[in-house]
């Protein structure tokens, strides 16, 4: 499946019958001797009962990740198409349980309630220092202004900043944001785990529009255009400190259904 262009495997582990090695997940997700993808999701019973289903979810290095905003869309989906469910479902994440509603191939999912709001904090790169803003939103983020698109800077200033101290011991992921117009912008994404930028990333256009919020008096719901091409929809509302009731909102679409031998 894919979202917005971030692309995914997922796999029906109802009945736990299936279990992955890191290795095993590493090569799946390669694009030239696996199935390639971004990451990979497993559907399993609920763990803590807090909701209809769980997800166990893996990078495609073979890390495990608590968040994934596009995976998420996806992931509901998946449920959508196995269980027949209609218009909700719920899943239990590393992060909090999601919640999903359907609108055909769009999907809207609650995001779990942000925390670490970091704004306009200096950090010392190689090239010189540059103004970071963070957030978590499910996993980590530092977001970056840029006035024009910069191919390079994605990938040679993200993964200066993906390991950077500031952001030990973890690291995080990046972000570079452009604006578009009134509560609109564009954002690519250094996403760890991957180790390079993706299509895509929820919980990166997530953070980048709330921040962007807060930086330049953006109001809720922006729209946000991925390195995909595809655009997102971030809905929230202000609390005294912060954010709460957050979404994500696009498209989760299936590529293909097979079988592979591991």
């Amino acid at each position: 499946m894919n979202g917005a262009g971030n692309d995914f495997i997922l796999i029906d582990n109802r009945n736990r019958a299936i279990s992955l090695t890191p290795d095993q997940i590493v090569t799946l997700c390669d694009r030239h001797r696996g199935i390639g993808a971004d990451g990979l999701f497993l559907l399993v019973p609920p763990v803590r009962n807090e909701a209809d289903w769980a997800w166990q979810f893996h990078n495609s290095d073979g890390s495990t990740a608590d968040m994934c905003g596009n995976g998420a869309r996806c992931f509901a989906r998946f449920i959508q198409r196995l269980t027949g469910v209609k218009d909700r479902t719920s899943f239990e994440t590393g992060a909090g349980v999601i919640s999903a509603t359907f609108d055909g191939a769009l999907v809207s999912v609650n995001m779990t309630e942000p925390h670490s709001l970091r704004l306009r904090e200096n950090v010392s790169l190689r090239s010189g220092p540059v103004e970071v803003s963070s957030l978590n939103t499910g996993v980590p983020h530092a977001v970056l202004f840029l006035p024009a698109d910069n191919n390079g800077m994605v990938q040679s200033v993200g993964s200066e900043i993906r390991y950077h101290t500031h952001f030990a011991p973890k690291g995080t992921n990046v972000n570079f944001v452009q604006l578009n117009g009134p509560n609109a912008i564009r954002v690519r994404t250094y996403e760890r785990g991957v180790e390079g930028e993706t299509l895509a990333c929820g919980t990166g256009v997530t953070a980048s529009a709330l921040i962007t919020s807060e930086l330049r008096q953006f109001t809720s719901p922006v729209k946000v255009t991925v390195h995909g091409g595809d655009v997102l929809e971030v809905a929230w509302e202000r609390t005294g400190t912060g954010f709460k009731n957050v979404t994500l909102k696009g498209p989760a679409d299936f590529v293909f259904d097979g079988q592979i031998e591991i």
